[in-house]
């Protein structure tokens, strides 16, 4: 791997850690591979997240493609939020670190 790192996005680490790189954002993917999700939903699995952190990585995820937020005009209010096509390509990378996690806690 001869790719050079430079103080701009030109480096390709750097730029999967700018759209993932969040404290939850990693986590709040995982989430979303295969389904679609309530708020609530995800927070009940990402339970050390405050609300205002959740949101914001929600929103950062949303701003930068990765994922969809459909809100329902409904009382209450009801929001769903689900992969893009461009957050789906991240599954390899997930998968990656979900191995590599899952091996990691074995030798523990």
């Amino acid at each position: 791997m001869d790719v050079e790192c430079k103080n701009k996005i030109n480096c390709p680490v750097e730029a999967t850690i700018k759209l993932i790189g969040g404290k939850y954002k990693a986590v709040i993917l995982w989430h979303l591979m295969n389904q679609t999700l309530r708020y609530s939903e995800i927070h009940k699995r990402v339970s050390n997240a405050t609300d205002k952190m959740l949101t914001q990585q929600l929103r950062e995820m949303e701003r930068d493609g990765l994922i969809n937020r459909k809100v329902y005009p409904v009382v209450p209010p009801k929001t769903e939020y689900s992969l893009t096509d461009f957050g789906r390509t991240l599954s390899p990378i997930l998968d990656a670190m979900c191995k590599w996690g899952n091996d990691y806690l074995e030798d523990k």
